[in-house]
């Protein structure tokens, strides 16, 4: 299934093209999918219960809080791996650096080989084109374009 896709248009911030707006493509979703139709889901594929899934989500959830601050990379099997980078300032003077330079830790997800290849396998399709239509390809399309200007 096709990844569906809106063009926004966006001003260019720094660079050589500063001040110019551009178009790029911006993922559209279809929706949420909740913790609790999560664990429907899961249970449906599995023996175990919607409410054993949730819990075992909600414990993993924990450990791997406690793992993260251990300064762990938790890998979870084929969905992939979780760590924490961080974010900082820079300074010309080893010695003038500390922790106040750090302006906050990220967290970083790895897909694992299955969601890599979902990912580089992805096709895409321009949102309210016709189905079946085929991607927009660059090309100008007759449907009704969902423009944004964010400046």
């Amino acid at each position: 299934m096709a990844i569906k896709y809106k063009k926004v248009q966006h001003k260019v911030l720094a660079g050589a093209d500063k001040d110019k707006v551009k178009t790029y493509a911006m993922a559209k979703t279809n929706g949420v999918c909740d913790l609790q139709k999560l664990c429907k889901l899961i249970s449906a594929r599995s023996t175990v219960s919607s409410a054993d899934v949730k819990a075992v989500l909600d414990c993993l959830n924990w450990v791997m809080d406690l793992e993260l601050q251990a300064g762990n990379v938790v890998q979870v099997g084929e969905l992939g791996n979780f760590r924490f980078t961080l974010s900082s300032e820079g300074t010309e003077n080893e010695k003038d650096f500390n922790a106040s330079k750090i302006r906050r830790a990220n967290l970083v997800f790895t897909p694992g080989r299955a969601l890599r290849l979902s990912r580089n396998e992805a096709t895409f399709e321009l949102y309210g084109s016709e189905p079946g239509a085929g991607s927009d390809n660059g090309n100008a399309s007759g449907g009704d374009e969902d423009n944004d200007l964010i400046v």
